[in-house]
C-alpha cells in the first residue's frame, strides 16, 4: 500500500522535501506513520512528535486527502492505499 505524506512548514525544513512516497504494510496505522517519522526525523521529536515517539505534539494535524483531522481523533486507524496526508504544524514565535 502506498501513502504520500506532503511535508509543510517546519516539517518541510527538518526533512528537506516537500513530499516523500512510502509502501507500508496492510495493517498500518496512522500511529504507525508517527513513529517511522519520529525514527526517520529524530528532529522531530520534541517539536512535532511528542518524546515518547507514538504521538503529534497537540499544535499538530493531519489533512487527509483535503480534510482536516486531529491525529488523537485518528491514530489507530489505517490508511487507504493512495491516501495525501499533508502535516499542518501551528507552532509561532514572537
Amino acid at each position: 500500500m502506498k501513502i504520500t505524506i506532503e511535508f509543510t512548514g517546519i516539517t518541510k525544513s527538518i526533512t528537506q522535501a516537500g513530499e516523500v512516497e512510502f509502501t507500508v504494510e496492510q495493517g498500518f496505522t496512522y500511529r504507525d506513520l508517527v513513529k517511522m517519522l519520529a525514527e526517520k526525523y529524530p528532529a522531530m521529536v520534541g517539536l512535532i512528535i511528542d518524546p515518547d515517539g507514538k504521538n503529534f505534539l497537540s499544535s499538530n494535524m493531519f489533512v487527509i486527502n483535503g480534510d482536516l483531522e486531529f491525529p488523537a481523533m485518528i491514530l489507530d486507524r489505517s490508511p487507504s492505499d493512495g491516501e495525501h496526508i499533508s502535516l499542518m504544524s501551528v507552532i509561532t514565535g514572537g
